[in-house]
């Protein structure tokens, strides 16, 4: 919903330089629907026209109005009429055309002129390497034609599109295309009609010389449905996954909830300049070519990942976000939230569930939990905003999904589809909200979900202490929960937490079956009766509720559900447990050399376990074998040394690969013997060769790093491949530097890749990585104007801690510089980096005054966007 410029729904007159604050609890209906859109447009890459004509009739569910506001941003109005006469009546707001409207329908006819090569922002129309492309969520058909930009006036849209056919063969836009053909003076048009209303931001245009990787898929109705995945030339060979992931995902959505698709085509476009991964458009989706192409030689296992991933997340969104879609941005997690954990659970049945369970759960760790405790804290349905870009985070993707999954938990699989089949068939065609879901649940599964919905409107993350006794027979399991103060909110209510839990025999290491708990008050005992001696607790198996369990669990407890548990979450939690408690006790300075000792010889036992687990597979055994994050071991203290969490870390790495240099070179020859395939064992295999690799190379470099270039000269793969340059990226020596060199001359040319190589040099654990940060912003291939080299490069050094946080405070300057360079540019990217210096309240004070003055220098800056100043100043307090 568009209410940035609703005077009605801001607050009263904001200083120029300080956008006005939108507020959930001031939303209206718009007096006006628009059930019928017709777009014409005259395609440019320097001047495209437009040509909207709208049928406009009075919303009898919203108060009246005498007006019409239609938003705008850096339009050039070229005329208006209304019912067939031209009109000079308009006025303007800021950029927003205000039309009196006297009768109760209209049809508003509105030419405007637009300049797409000058478009740096990616928002609304743009040109791309030659090509039209659009991005209109959430605020950008605005950019394109005046219009009530807001996501609850929904319209059937109908588009015709003229051009040069030598500059853009190809014309493609939302729905199914009904005419086609030649013009004079060598253009052409075709023209497309989406039956299904939708709101604006579901808008979408491409034109450009493209080809495709078609195929067929036939629906569960019987219908034959076009896929298309629109490429330029040279990419074609690299769609065969994508085709075959959008396939997948239709059979599984179809199997699985019961959602057929419902247009004659299919189309999914690759774009190398987007600020998204991808966007859903109803049934013509463009992507950023990061999501789509893909072969062995130039993309790892984790790309094949999560282009199945993402290609199924805006497959999804044609039911969950454009059937029933959103009636304000405060209800984004609505379909977002929803339609993460859809692709989740699709990329378990794909992949396999223990290790994606782990991978969400990390992602969550690594860029949820820290939004939930630092100032960036919001609800996943949050109160206000100034632009509403920046509340496309964790919080509502990742947060939401879990908050979605804990009902799933609570009702078992069967009742919680039974409660999204009556979502969809209460609110199909309609601007849904949040409450619209929650209710749908309850009702469709028979749940109590009234104290659940705090959830959605409290912010930060539940912590749960627990706490176990024994006697005479009973286990006692005390549990404890407090959701901590986040900003505008000082208090919170306790929240139901549902926690699966399974208590093991110590001596047969069985339990007795699994249960699932609900905490829902703030506090609870639990008695468990029958056990001869304690029992060893396992507890948030599966990782069923996104909280954060503080127990003081015995050292041997902690080892024996390493090594043993049946929950693969839980076994892996249990590992990361026995070394943060280790690592967090060093950093405290309390460790004696004994307890240090004593703490190694824990964290050996159960690492040695893993490593020779025959029951295990690879892909499990590489994902135990990850330490903690340092950005997660930040998370565990309240006032973090980064210096010092990098030190610790970095030495009980090279005391594991020193411990088990020998095993560890073993298995690395044992997965390097596995032949290259797609298949999970094989993928394993890679995993766990790099996984290896690394603490071989901790504990001794040298040698690790001839290792380490036999694998890189001989590797028949992309994971292979980087797995080895990673490594060597953070040695000394020669063969870094030919490896650099010959990854870089191997692929120049293929952007995708070009990004990865940026990335290993940024994310590296090389004591230079500052300096070699630097020297590749100076790197001709290195450019501002394309998102995904920007983020290769400044999001990979924000997310290293050791260089971010270099103790002079010289990566807080450069990641400040890179923000006031890039605000101009493309403001929606360069607020996204505002939350690595955000996190200055949880650094020790001296790099904490650092990261506040770069804040305030970009705070005092002039011309600053929206995007970045509700950022900034939300991230100074």
């Amino acid at each position: 919903m568009d209410i940035a410029r609703n005077p009605e729904m801001a607050d009263a007159a904001p200083t120029p330089h300080e956008p006005p604050v939108i507020r959930r609890e001031d939303y209206t209906p718009f007096p006006w629907i628009l059930p019928e859109v017709r777009l014409r447009f005259d395609l440019g890459l320097e001047a495209t026209r437009v040509v909207s004509t709208l049928t406009v009739a009075r919303n009898a569910k919203a108060d009246p109005s005498s007006t019409i506001r239609l938003n705008g941003d850096g339009l050039q109005l070229v005329s208006v009429s209304i019912d067939g006469e031209p009109v000079n009546t308009w006025s303007m707001d800021g950029d927003d055309l205000i039309l009196p409207l006297s009768g109760d329908a209209h049809e508003v006819e509105i030419a405007t002129e637009i300049d797409p090569g000058a478009n740096s922002q990616l928002m609304g129309l743009y040109a791309s390497n030659g090509m039209l492309c659009t991005q209109c969520e959430a605020e950008g058909f605005r950019r394109i034609t005046f219009f009530p930009d807001r996501p609850d006036v929904l319209s059937t849209y109908s588009v015709r599109m003229e051009g040069e056919k030598a500059q853009f063969p190809i014309l493609l836009c939302n729905g199914n295309k009904v005419e086609e053909g030649e013009l004079e003076d060598g253009r052409h048009f075709a023209e497309w009609h989406d039956p299904w209303p939708k709101p604006s931001y579901l808008f979408a245009l491409v034109a450009g010389d493209l080809v495709a990787n078609s195929s067929t898929f036939t629906t569960m109705s019987g219908r034959d449905v076009e896929l298309n995945v629109w490429v330029r030339d040279g990419d074609l060979p690299r769609t065969d996954h994508a085709m075959e992931s959008l396939k997948k995902s239709m059979q599984w959505d179809e199997e699985t909830f019961d959602r057929e698709y419902d247009l004659d085509l299919y189309n999914i476009v690759a774009v190398s300049d987007f600020n998204m991964g991808a966007m859903e458009n109803k049934g013509l989706n463009v992507f950023n070519t990061k999501y789509v192409l893909a072969d062995p030689d130039t993309a790892t296992d984790a790309d094949f990942d999560a282009i199945e991933g993402v290609i199924a997340h805006e497959y999804f969104h044609n039911w969950s976000g454009n059937r029933v879609t959103c009636r304000d941005w405060f209800q984004l997690s609505l379909k977002e939230g929803f339609t993460v954990l859809r692709d989740q659970l699709f990329s378990q049945d794909m992949q396999g569930e223990a290790v994606k369970r782990i991978e969400d759960v990390r992602i969550l760790r690594s860029a949820q939990f820290p939004e939930d405790s630092g100032p960036l804290a919001h609800p996943i349905r949050p109160d206000s905003y100034r632009e509403i870009s920046n509340f496309y985070t964790a919080t509502v993707y990742n947060k939401g999904a879990e908050v979605i999954r804990m009902m799933r938990s609570m009702a078992g699989p069967e009742a919680f589809r039974a409660g999204t089949d009556l979502y969809f068939d209460r609110h199909d065609g309609e601007a849904a909200t949040c409450e619209d879901f929650v209710r749908a649940i309850e009702d469709g599964a028979g749940l109590d979900l009234e104290q659940f919905r705090l959830w959605y409107s409290q912010a930060g993350t539940p912590k749960v202490e627990v706490a176990m006794r024994y006697e005479g027979e009973t286990a006692t399991l005390s549990l404890k929960q407090t959701v901590p103060p986040t900003p505008g909110q000082p208090a919170k209510h306790p929240m139901p937490i549902p926690l699966r839990i399974a208590l093991f025999d110590r001596e047969s290491g069985e339990h007795g079956g699994e249960q699932l708990i609900v905490l829902d008050t703030a506090e609870k005992e639990l008695a468990f009766e029958g056990f001869a001696q304690a029992p060893v607790l396992s507890i948030n198996r599966g990782f069923t509720a996104p909280v954060a369990i503080e127990r003081t669990a015995p050292r041997e407890d902690l080892v024996f559900l390493a090594a043993r548990d049946d929950d693969s979450f839980a076994r892996y939690e249990a590992m990361q447990e026995l070394v943060v408690g280790h690592l967090v006790a060093a950093l405290g300075g309390g460790l004696s050399d004994e307890e240090r000792e004593v703490g190694q010889a824990a964290i050996a036992e159960a690492f040695g376990a893993i490593l020779t687990d025959d029951t295990l597979d690879d892909s499990m055994r590489g994902e135990l074998m990850m330490l903690p994050s340092q950005t997660y071991l930040m998370e565990q203290m309240l006032v973090a040394d980064p210096g010092r969490i990098h030190a610790e870390r970095e030495a009980l790495k090279a005391w594991l690969g020193q411990h088990f240099h020998s095993t560890l070179e073993t298995l690395h020859d044992r997965v390097s013997a596995v032949p290259y395939s797609l298949d999970g064992p094989a993928r394993g295999a890679r995993k766990v060769k790099t996984q290896a690799l690394v603490y071989l190379a901790a504990g001794d470099p040298e040698s690790a790093a001839e290792r380490a270039w036999e694998q890189f000269d001989g590797a028949d793969n992309m994971t292979d491949r980087q797995g080895a340059l990673m490594v060597l990226a953070g040695l000394e020596g020669a063969l870094r530097t030919n490896a650099l060199l010959d990854f870089y001359n191997r692929y120049k040319g293929n952007d995708l890749v070009i990004d990865k190589w940026f990335t290993l040099q940024a994310w590296s654990t090389h004591p230079q990585a500052i300096e070699h940060v630097k020297a590749l912003a100076k790197h001709p291939d290195f450019t501002l104007r394309n998102p995904n080299r920007v983020r290769s490069l400044y999001m990979a050094f924000a997310g290293n801690p050791h260089a971010f946080h270099q103790a002079d405070g010289e990566g807080y300057r450069m990641l400040a510089d890179l923000i006031l360079s890039l605000d101009p540019i493309n403001p929606q990217t360069a607020a996204r980096f505002v939350p690595a210096l955000g996190r200055w309240r949880r650094i020790e004070p001296h790099r904490a005054a650092l990261m506040r003055a770069e804040l305030e220098r970009i705070a005092a800056a002039e011309n600053l966007s929206r995007d970045t100043y509700e950022q900034v100043t939300r991230s100074l307090g």
